[in-house]
């Protein structure tokens, strides 16, 4: 069976059955054992019983008292007892068989004949007679209309067969459930992972045998994780050697620039220092490529040790002010709390300054760029790293997409402003290096925040 539709039709199908099947035997072997009773000592003892808690009510003379100890016990039995008078009627009203009223003239009968009466009293002492207000009555077990209906209406009685069914079929649902959600939840794990940048994952080999839609739809899963896993590891790789083929004309182009100055006049020397200045932007560009397709695929080896992040955060405080102050802006820390986590601090710092420089560059003059560090309230044991400028913000669809590579805000970051694109990346790759988290939200008030989160117990 490989279709998933069939399985899990067939499947209830089949409880349901399962439920009905054990519910109706029970019940059917009840009916049995209750009729092969009749013809055994038990019921007689029983009914013995009944008639002696009867003649106790009735030596009170309290009719109603009879009538209500007779609907109980006909709740509870799957036989019914009638109690019936010398006319053959039933004292709760019920229908009485004519076998029984026959049974009924012939104990009055015979009841006119005291040595007759005493012998078949011997005989038959579960028909003893009941007295009230002297009127004589006989309580006798109708075996013969014991009914699956009765049965069935019989709480007590069918409460431990449906019990049994719920429990058998209960287990059969909870295995079918588990059969259809355990794949479900392994290509969740794996698309999270996936989405955490593990390219790697791969459904379709813990399926085992099993084939239905959802193995189909694993194998679609490790298909369309293949091919991103080629088409960004190409990607990388494509920048990683473009950024190595670079360097080489870039070298030789710094050579000649330098041959150029000693036998060149006064008259280019303009225009040489601007073929320099794009020189060496462009051996900026190269070393932020590389940085960056290190981090991303994997090549970096971070060098861990303890850190205590308060004093780095104050420390790259410290450095950013002096270009901010020759900008007429201020960078400050308004919270900071003693925080040590294991990491690589020339990283973290460079992480770190990237997006603080970031931020002195587009908050507005006379402004401050504020630094906190504190607890996470959202997770326990991370701390998160708080930058805040007083810019114009960007737009809220591009709140994510600002980490990406070349990702540039409207002309107003534009490249001799805003640099490449790369800054914030590259600290959003160190980050997560460390285990941690960026993110960016508009203030109310104008601004952008930058969140960075990082767990304390990252040992």
């Amino acid at each position: 069976m490989k279709s998933l539709f069939w399985k899990i039709f067939v499947s209830f199908w089949l409880a349901l059955i399962l439920f009905a099947g054990l519910t109706l035997w029970a019940t059917s072997h009840h009916l049995e054992k209750t009729r092969s009773e009749a013809n055994s000592s038990q019921p007689k003892f029983k009914t013995i019983k009944y008639i002696k808690q009867a003649r106790d009510i009735a030596q009170s003379g309290d009719i109603k008292t009879l009538r209500h100890w007779l609907k109980q016990l006909d709740r509870r039995e799957t036989i019914p007892y009638l109690l019936l008078n010398e006319d053959g009627d039933d004292l709760l009203g019920r229908p009485v068989a004519f076998r029984l009223q026959q049974r009924i003239l012939r104990l009055k009968h015979n009841s006119n004949h005291e040595n007759h009466d005493n012998e078949h009293e011997h005989r038959h002492p579960y028909r003893r007679t009941i007295t009230l207000n002297g009127q004589h009555y006989h309580l006798i077990p109708d075996f013969r209309a014991v009914t699956l209906n009765r049965v069935l209406n019989r709480p007590r009685v069918i409460t431990t067969p449906i019990l049994l069914a719920t429990f058998v079929s209960g287990i059969v649902c909870l295995l079918l459930a588990r059969y259809l959600t355990a794949p479900i939840g392994r290509l969740r794990q794996a698309s999270k992972k996936m989405a955490q940048g593990d390219l790697s994952q791969r459904v379709s080999p813990s399926m085992g045998r099993r084939k239905d839609e959802i193995v189909e739809l694993a194998n679609d899963f490790d298909h369309m994780a293949e091919q991103l896993q080629i088409l960004i590891t190409s990607h990388k790789q494509l920048l990683r050697d473009a950024s190595h083929e670079l360097r080489s004309p870039l070298a030789r182009l710094q050579v000649a620039l330098g041959l150029a100055r000693q036998h060149g006049d006064k008259d280019i020397t303009t225009d040489l220092d601007r073929i320099d200045r794009e020189a060496e932007r462009l051996n900026e560009l190269i070393g932020q490529l590389l940085s960056l397709t290190r981090m991303e695929t994997g090549t970096t080896k971070i060098q861990r040790e303890q850190i205590e992040l308060d004093k780095l955060l104050e420390e790259v405080a410290n450095d950013a002010s002096y270009e901010a102050h020759a900008a007429n802006r201020d960078v400050k820390i308004t919270h900071t709390m003693p925080t040590t986590i294991k990491g690589n601090s020339m990283l973290l710092n460079s992480a770190l300054e990237n997006v603080v420089r970031n931020a002195i560059r587009y908050t507005a003059e006379d402004t401050t760029v504020e630094l906190s560090l504190q607890k996470d309230i959202e997770k326990a044991g991370w701390v998160v790293i708080k930058i805040r400028d007083h810019g114009p913000g960007i737009p809220e669809e591009m709140c994510e997409s600002i980490f990406e590579p070349f990702v540039r805000v409207g002309e107003a970051r534009d490249r001799q402003r805003g640099g490449y694109g790369l800054g914030l990346a590259i600290a959003k790759s160190a980050i997560h290096l460390h285990g941690g988290n960026m993110s960016a939200s508009n203030e109310d008030d104008h601004g952008l925040s930058i969140f960075i989160q990082l767990p304390v117990n990252n040992l």
